[in-house]
């Protein structure tokens, strides 16, 4: 598989390249499929911080495609972690869900970095969706004493059935995909406040992301270092 300019490119940036190895496979509600891989000392080499994300390599026809994946449940005592992926057309989905115990996929670390603030808020909001959930899932085991008020936009029922890690001073909301989204930016931008001793997570799609990080910051005049924001994926 050849690899594209985009390989040039994160190496030049720094990126970090690794062969992770299949070890167990699991259908999840038949929406997703779910790989626990051996992460070829990825984990030990980068460390491990909330959020953490990981590009994976594709053969797309003989041509590399490259996604970024959020790693669920990292462990570097065992150098394992798992990874979620959606069922639609396309080569990750394909590779997903024909993959094998032992069967192997390259990684590249380069572009993820993220910390809570120090000293911590004192109140969380984070805006997510079912591809974000592992994200918003390694955020509440970080600061799992900190509130939150938490939305998460699901495109079909099947996706509740996946379990955000929610304490009882965690609020979570499900928000049907409406409007090509405008539904979660309206609901969410109705319902949140300014505080500048909360921080503000938002990782959904590409264009809800930027009017709810925009709304965050002009409307209601948060501080850019207590926004964090990244958009998951985009619309076609």
């Amino acid at each position: 598989m050849k690899r594209n300019w985009e390989a040039v490119v994160l190496r030049a940036m720094g990126g970090r390249d690794f062969r992770l190895t299949v070890r167990a496979t699991e259908s999840v509600h038949g929406h997703y499929q779910r790989l626990v891989v051996d992460d070829g000392g990825l984990l030990e080499a980068c460390g491990v911080h909330p959020t953490m994300w990981i590009r994976l390599w594709f053969d797309d026809g003989g041509r590399a495609h490259q996604r970024a994946y959020t790693l669920v449940d990292p462990d570097p005592t065992t150098g394992r972690f798992g990874l979620e992926f959606a069922l639609h057309d396309g080569p990750a989905a394909r590779w997903a869900t024909t993959a094998k115990v032992g069967d192997t996929i390259d990684a590249t670390v380069q572009g993820s970095a993220f910390q809570l603030p120090d000293p911590a808020p004192e109140h969380l909001y984070l805006v997510g969706d079912a591809a974000s959930l592992p994200a918003v899932n390694s955020l509440l085991d970080t600061a799992a004493d900190i509130p939150a008020t938490i939305w998460l936009e699901y495109a079909h029922e099947g996706e509740q059935t996946l379990t955000p890690r929610a304490r009882p001073h965690h609020d979570v909301t499900w928000v049907p995909r409406r409007d090509g989204g405008q539904h979660l930016v309206e609901t969410v931008c109705a319902a949140l406040t300014g505080s500048d001793t909360a921080h503000y997570w938002v990782a959904c799609e590409a264009a809800s992301t930027r009017s709810i990080s925009r709304h965050i910051r002009r409307t209601l005049g948060v501080d850019r270092r207590q926004l964090t924001s990244l958009g998951y994926w985009r619309a076609t």
